[in-house]
């Protein structure tokens, strides 16, 4: 009897765990409020230096006109391949922003806003020889921190000269990248990352006390009480917390890209860290401070295959909605594979942090970016918890669902070798759309779909054999296949009832958008 029970119980939750039928149900009038977009406001972007190419900037144009993201955020501000300061022969420090116009004129004139990270030191001003990355950017604090005031306060003029005071106060200014990471980012200590941040503080507050200045831009969510306790201390201003977060278990550095990772299986990586630093700061004597997550991702190395899988499309989605309110932005690291901090890379695919490849093809990651682009304004309320529903003035309903399933075989196997294989999704039962309350009359319904072998270009590169180079040919057919168009279109009637309803079937790690749009 005792055996039967069993059976019978192993039977039961076999089919629980099989027979996942999904049911969302919303009304158009019932609004949850203004859609939060913490999603778009930042993107990352590798280093300074690399956004002077063609490419980079083709690149962002195209980001910017699809997934609308506010700022950008890179490294290398400062570093000696940016070309900013030197000293005469006496010392006397001399400054040039010729390539900081180029990149920030253009930033501009996309209609974004520079995330301005302050770091690293331009070796005439470094007091050691350490780097990191193949571009070299020197880690060691400035010999004279009166002269890293100065530069700091220089630059900050500079800025508000050409740009305006009304432009600058838009943005932000973050003090140096993941200090705590050491030695790798920050030769030195804590305390003289804090002495750092000070200085630098000091300088931009002096062009205009009301430019918002930040920190500590620490990876793993590290330092963050500790950084709000040293400036109510000191009496040192801090406008907001950075911080980042990525989703494998080990780890925070992989300079040569060549660790080995794997995806954590905690369902509240990433998010887990975002809401715990939130909860610091609203207990600490700052509650008020935006809480800004300037990088995160799956994992952080530039050679993580899970960067370019169709799983990737469905994990940032998951995330962003665990957040929820808790972050004002969560910076995707970073927008494009053309990044170079483990030197150029030899193939096409190759674990890249970016939604687009070197070429500019578009990864799963990209299309999650893109679809969220187009939810409206009002979102609607939805007990959902993997999707989001919205709509526009204009009367259009908006449905992204998806399904994450972690399906990652855990510590016997690293991301290097588990997402270059062809992964085939399984079925995860039917998803059941209702909306209610809508507005009669006809509508186009435009379906979107992200997965396994659709708009998947990794495949399609898995199908030519993984050539080391693609031709012309190759890229564009790529590019064809996986270009984001709705999977079907049709013409549709909403009678006086007001009800919308639609079924299909989902696998493991599908991204789906219904679009309805009002004629």
């Amino acid at each position: 009897m005792k055996k039967l029970l069993i059976l019978a119980t192993v039977l039961i939750s076999s089919m629980n765990s099989f027979a996942q039928d999904r049911t969302i149900k919303v009304d158009f009038k019932k609004e949850a409020g203004k859609l939060n977009t913490m999603f778009k406001e930042c993107i990352g972007a590798g280093r300074a230096n690399e956004g002077l190419r063609a490419d980079w900037q083709q690149q962002l144009a195209l980001v910017k006109k699809e997934c609308d993201f506010k700022y950008i955020r890179f490294h290398g501000l400062l570093t000696d391949d940016m070309a900013i300061y030197r000293e005469d022969e006496k010392g006397n420090p001399e400054y040039n922003y010729q390539y900081v116009d180029v990149l920030f004129d253009y930033i501009i004139s996309l209609k974004m806003k520079p995330f301005v990270e302050l770091g690293f030191m331009p070796n005439a001003l470094a007091s050691g020889k350490e780097t990191i990355f193949w571009w070299k950017g020197n880690v060691t604090p400035p010999k004279d921190y009166k002269k890293w005031e100065d530069l700091i306060r220089n630059l900050t003029a500079h800025f508000k000269e050409r740009y305006g005071d009304e432009e600058v106060k838009t943005w932000y200014f973050e003090v140096w990248n993941e200090p705590n990471l050491s030695p790798g980012f920050w030769s030195s200590t804590q305390d003289e990352y804090y002495k750092l941040y000070d200085y630098a503080v000091r300088g931009v507050k002096a062009v205009n006390p009301v430019y918002k200045v930040g920190g500590p831009a620490t990876a793993g969510a590290a330092w963050v009480p500790e950084t709000i306790a040293f400036c109510e201390k000191n009496n040192v201003p801090i406008d907001f917390i950075s911080t980042h977060t990525y989703g494998v278990k080990h780890g925070y550095l992989d300079e040569f890209g060549t660790s080995g990772t794997i995806l954590s299986k905690d369902e509240f990586s990433v998010s887990g860290e975002v809401i715990n630093s939130r909860k610091q700061i609203t207990e600490s004597t700052k509650p008020n401070l935006e809480l800004h997550y300037t990088e995160w991702s799956a994992s952080y190395t530039p050679a993580d295959p899970i960067h370019d899988s169709y799983h990737s499309a469905a994990y940032i989605l998951q995330k962003l909605k665990q957040v929820g309110n808790a972050a004002n932005s969560m910076s995707y690291w970073v927008f494009t594979d053309i990044f170079e901090e483990a030197g150029p890379r030899f193939t096409p695919f190759h674990g890249g942090f970016g939604l687009l490849n070197t070429q500019g093809i578009k990864k799963p990651a990209y299309f999650s970016y893109y679809l969220m682009n187009k939810l409206g304004e009002t979102e609607l309320q939805n007990s959902d918890k993997s999707s989001w529903t919205s709509k526009n003035a204009k009367g259009d309903v908006q449905v992204l669902l998806w399904d994450f399933t972690n399906t990652h075989p855990g510590d016997k196997e690293l991301n290097q070798t588990y997402y270059i294989k062809d992964l085939p999704s399984k079925e995860k039962g039917k998803v059941k759309i209702e909306v209610d309350g809508m507005q009669k009359g006809k509508y186009t319904l435009e379906i979107y779909k992200v997965g396994y072998k659709v708009n998947d270009a990794y495949a399609d590169y898995l199908a030519m054999n993984k050539p080391s180079q693609l031709t012309r040919e190759q890229v564009n057919s790529i590019k064809e296949k996986n270009n984001g168009a709705p999977i079907s279109t049709e013409k549709i009637t909403i009678d006086g009832k007001g009800t919308f309803s639609k079924e299909f079937k989902i696998n493991e790690n599908d991204v789906v958008m219904l679009n309805l749009i009002k004629q």
